[in-house]
């Protein structure tokens, strides 16, 4: 029987209108009620994971950031892997010679440059997932986030490398130019001290090779002392590839990109038809049945 579970958040637990559905709620409480380990895993910095689930009547711990941060049910900190100086370095580097725009993730907030930017990322992924984006709507969170502190606009990202209370933790790059994104992803890939990932068509995340959803799994199995083969993944992209590896049950959401769901045992129905609830029951029933099967 499945022993832990890892469950990514955007396009995963969450649907398009970044919720999470009762039946979702309900599985992951089930699963909990039967002694089972379920944690988050997001490549969302904590306070913009802790929002979304808030609310919902679960006390979970969190992977953020791909890994480089881990948190307990407590949600204090227990893992932080943070990016050094020198691959700062190399990255902004590489992102600005194809001019591509980015946000620097810290241990304490998302820093960006361009608020109106972020607004229009945000109504690029809703026209891309077939939705009409809500522009006020967004710009209204996007404004509640810099009010609150957790989204800070500055000119430059110089003096944020300089402090000596923030480290960071991830730089998340976004662009519609597929060849750009491609020539940073080989030449980022050649650092073998960094980890290279995506959360969506149009973007890349780049963390410490150490900060993975994969490898934090792993360290959260070996700490309970859980054998890997016992453990269940479900993830919807290219940063939850690294989870999906090391587990011994690995599922995929409908909405997943051919690239990730050829690499699952079985892929459930989407974000929006309650994929991870399927998923769960069909681990706790010990009966996968209902998903389909990848031979």
């Amino acid at each position: 029987m499945v022993k832990l579970i890892a469950i990514d958040m955007d396009g995963t637990l969450l649907n398009t209108s970044h919720e999470v559905s009762k039946r979702n709620v309900d599985a992951i409480n089930g699963a909990l009620e039967q002694g089972v380990y379920v944690t988050i895993a997001t490549g969302r910095a904590y306070q913009e994971a802790l929002d979304a689930i808030k609310g919902e009547s679960l006390e979970l711990p969190l992977i953020c950031l791909n890994g480089a941060e881990m948190r307990n049910k407590k949600h204090e900190i227990t893992v932080q892997q943070n990016l050094e100086d020198e691959q700062i370095k190399l990255i902004s580097e590489i992102l600005q010679s194809e001019d591509i725009y980015y946000q620097v993730y810290t241990d304490q907030k998302i820093y960006i440059l361009d608020k109106e930017r972020e607004l229009q990322i945000y109504i690029d992924i809703a026209e891309k997932m077939g939705q009409k984006p809500e522009v006020e709507k967004i710009r209204q969170k996007i404004q509640k986030r810099i009010d609150k502190g957790t989204l800070v606009e500055v000119d430059n990202y110089k003096e944020i490398y300089k402090k000596d209370n923030e480290r960071v933790m991830k730089i998340l790059a976004t662009s519609h130019n597929s060849a750009k994104l491609d020539r940073v992803k080989n030449e980022l890939s050649k650092s073998e001290d960094l980890a290279v990932s995506s959360s969506s068509q149009n973007n890349i995340e780049i963390t410490n090779v150490k900060a993975q959803k994969g490898v934090a799994i792993k360290a959260i199995a070996d700490e309970l002392n859980i054998d890997l083969a016992d453990c269940m993944a479900i993830g919807d992209n290219l940063n939850d590839v690294s989870m999906l590896k090391v587990v011994g049950t690995s599922v995929a959401m409908e909405n997943s990109p051919t690239v990730v769901s050829a690499l699952a045992d079985y892929i459930t129905v989407s974000n929006e038809e309650d994929g991870v609830a399927l998923a769960i029951e069909s681990a706790l029933n010990e009966d996968f049945s209902k998903l389909q099967y990848n031979d």
